[in-house]
């Protein structure tokens, strides 16, 4: 039984953490690609340090890894709990203001600046938050929820087994990455330094969420090459690349296979950016899908299509260039039924529903599974990731946090 007169202290620790300017930046090529984030992880090491955590500690990368020690006598696999410090590109996380709102009673939340306004029918969970406190900006930048939600709920599920030494329990580990909105979360992780043997990544959205598979990614880069001259003297000579580029893409489905046409268990390609002039243009795809042979056929597509461009401009060529990204997490998972099922009964013992779906994106578990460290999903409670309408409701960050306590004592108690 979770003790009932504990004073929570993960909403204190997000209001400070959500402070810090964590954003990753997609265009770097450094590691991590922001010197920025390390300013939190250093500090979040210091926390682990001061609440006892002997070996925390923030390494060359900007990882943060800590144990809170084994206190059974049991010998009890290894666990860790797994969170990212950085803030997705897409929107300013510098100078946030977040905001409280206590006692929802349901509808849409305006925001104080921007015209930003948390509808209710694109939030079904708002729903559920009836009497909930929820935690939005003030809408100048994202909130941070992802996922900094996440750090907040393992450092208070931290201090709570501190301060409750009676509940026995394995070691568990803690990890902060950096750079996971730009998809490089686990790059420079030192595994054997971590020394668990499974893992939970604290980054879902709705309260009783377990995610155990995710898309499968690829990402793609074309290159239309044509031949630049003077604009006055082009005449039979200029082969603008751009206009393959164009014509490249409106050759694309319009009605499947994007982003905005599908839903479910449907894959998409989807172009991300667009850079060029007459000379050359660079277009940039990330390919998704459940089943990873769909990857294939969806490349073959975007080659097929580049390949009919150029056709259509004598004289340019292309290049096409497949990245692998990651792979669905499921096939590793399935492996390893524990890893979930204790998170399952973990969820039933503090009477919170377990919602099993696919993740139709990527966390640091897809590509930790395949790097031997098996690692679902669980709620953080973060909801309309990357915008200025992000939100997370204060009592499920509470259930997190018991969560995560009630996951390392089924692991102690079925050893």
């Amino acid at each position: 039984m979770f003790d009932q007169n504990y004073k929570f202290t993960c909403v204190d620790r997000f209001l400070k953490y959500v402070k810090y300017d964590t954003q990753s930046d997609e265009e770097s090529a450094s590691f991590p690609s922001t010197e920025k984030q390390k300013i939190l992880s250093k500090d979040l090491a210091e926390e682990l340090k001061q609440m006892g955590l002997k070996d925390a500690h923030m390494d060359e990368w900007g990882y943060v890894m800590a144990t809170l020690p084994s206190n059974t006598s049991k010998d009890v696999p290894p666990i860790a709990f797994i969170a990212h410090v950085d803030t997705s590109p897409a929107v300013s996380g510098a100078n946030v203001n977040p905001v409280i709102r206590k006692n929802h009673q349901g509808g849409d939340i305006v925001l104080e600046n921007g015209g930003w306004v948390i509808k209710e029918s694109e939030n079904p969970d708002l729903k559920n938050m009836i009497g909930f406190d929820i935690i939005t900006t003030d809408g100048t930048t994202l909130l941070g929820a992802d996922n900094k939600a996440g750090v907040a709920e393992i450092m208070d599920a931290i201090n709570y087994l501190i301060t409750h030494p009676e509940i026995k329990h394995g070691d568990i580990k803690v990890c902060f990455t950096p750079d996971e909105e730009v998809g490089r979360g686990t790059e420079k992780i030192d595994l054997k330094k971590l020394g668990a043997k499974y893992a939970y990544t604290v980054d879902g959205s709705s309260r009783g969420e377990i995610e155990t598979e995710t898309f499968s990614a690829d990402a793609v880069v074309i290159k239309f090459y044509g031949k630049n001259i003077h604009p006055g003297y082009a005449k039979g000579v200029m082969i603008n690349s751009i206009k393959i580029a164009a014509s490249f893409i409106d050759s694309l489905p319009k009605d499947r296979l994007s982003p905005e046409t599908t839903e479910g268990r449907e894959g998409y390609v989807h172009c991300t950016s667009i850079n060029g002039n007459e000379e050359l243009t660079t277009l940039k795809f990330i390919i998704r899908d459940f089943e990873t042979p769909k990857l294939k056929e969806y490349e073959d597509l975007l080659k097929k299509l580049a390949e009919e461009a150029v056709a259509k401009f004598p004289g340019s060529r292309m290049e096409f260039q497949v990245i692998e990204q990651y792979r669905n997490m499921k096939e590793v998972l399935d492996k390893h039924p524990q890893v979930t099922d204790y998170a399952v009964e973990a969820m039933n013992r503090i009477g919170i529903k377990p919602i099993m779906h696919p993740i139709r994106g990527g966390t640091d578990g897809s590509r930790l599974c395949f790097m031997g460290l098996p690692t679902p999903n669980i709620f953080a409670g973060e909801h309309s990731f990357h915008s200025q309408t992000e939100w997370v409701a204060v009592q499920d960050m509470y259930e997190a946090v018991k969560l995560i306590v009630e996951i390392a004592k089924v692991w102690e108690e079925k050893s």
